[in-house]
């Protein structure tokens, strides 16, 4: 007598002998659980009636296991990988049929006439389990095919996408290059145009640059009259000149320093030198520069750079500098 072998028998072992052929075979990832089902159920077919009673189904499942697996190894969707691991089950459960309708057939000739109702409604049950198994696979076939054209609609949609995004960013690339090549050139011009700017301040006055920043020295004699705290006519047209120059500089900070000679009272000499430091500072911001931007001190005779003993070093700290930073 030939044993019968159900379906719900084969599977038994499903969950253990899924990780065992996981460690065997050597794993991508973590397979899906469909993919190991199917696994386990071929191992399972492999060694029991339908590797003797039906090779052929059982080969078409081996061949459908391959196809998933080789999904799964390619990195595919993972709806992909589930449906071909069904498919894969599926022939799995048509080779049982298939084994379990020759095994009735084989026990059916060996019963004698005594056994052909039963073989019979055996055979019978068997091919209409073996006809619906088939159609549930064909349907599960033709959703498996329009899931892969929906993930090769999906894929070419993404590539259009990237296409379109990777044409932009040249676009956008190529705009900022040349806003930069604006930028840069207006820098040079901004540049150059500071320069000259510089190079004609230094032919009206003294210019160097200190720690504390740009200093522009200019002759008290030059914009007041001795002891007068008025700018003279000649001093307009210099600290135009000054102002003009600076607008062209972009400091964020300017300082008016008023300095005089030790002759006189120290606090007559101190207020003398914030007042004129006042007016330079008063016609600078009448020239554009900004009144929040610019500040007056005067520091007396505190600060000499010159000895006060001879006219020349006293004429030398009559003076009004101005500190740009």
């Amino acid at each position: 007598m030939i044993r019968f072998t159900t379906l719900s028998q084969e599977w038994r072992k499903l969950g253990g002998l899924a990780s065992v052929a996981c460690l065997l075979i050597g794993c991508a990832g973590v397979p899906p659980q469909q993919l190991r089902t199917a696994r386990a159920a071929v191992n399972d077919a492999k060694a029991s009636t339908p590797a003797q009673l039906a090779p052929v189904e059982l080969d078409n499942a081996k061949q459908a296991l391959a196809r998933a697996e080789l999904a799964f190894e390619d990195g595919e969707e993972e709806q992909i990988i589930k449906d071909l691991a069904y498919i894969a089950e599926r022939k799995v459960a048509i080779s049982i049929s298939a084994a379990n309708l020759e095994a009735a057939k084989r026990s059916a000739k060996q019963s004698g006439r005594d056994r052909d109702d039963a073989r019979d409604a055996a055979y019978a049950s068997a091919k209409q389990q073996l006809g619906k198994t088939q159609d549930a696979l064909a349907e599960q076939q033709r959703k498996a095919e329009r899931d892969a054209d929906e993930a090769k609609r999906l894929a070419a949609e993404e590539k259009r996408r990237l296409e379109a995004a990777k044409k932009k960013g040249k676009a956008e690339v190529a705009r900022v290059k040349k806003q930069l090549e604006k930028e840069q050139l207006a820098r040079i011009a901004a540049e150059k145009k500071a320069a000259a700017a510089m190079a004609s301040l230094a032919q009206i006055a003294k210019v160097k640059e200190e720690k504390r920043g740009v200093v522009i020295t200019l002759s008290g004699s030059v914009l007041f009259a001795t002891g007068q705290h008025k700018l003279l006519p000649i001093a307009n047209s210099r600290l135009d000149s000054v102002a003009k120059a600076l607008k062209d500089q972009g400091f964020t900070k300017i300082i008016v320093e008023g300095h005089t000679d030790s002759r006189g009272a120290p606090s007559t000499n101190e207020a003398l030198s914030l007042k004129r430091a006042q007016g330079v500072r008063q016609h600078l911001i009448s020239r554009g520069i900004l009144k929040a931007k610019i500040t007056a001190v005067g520091h007396g005779p505190r600060r000499p750079i010159a000895e006060n003993k001879t006219t020349e070093g006293r004429a030398n700290n009559r003076r009004v500098e101005i500190v740009v930073k």
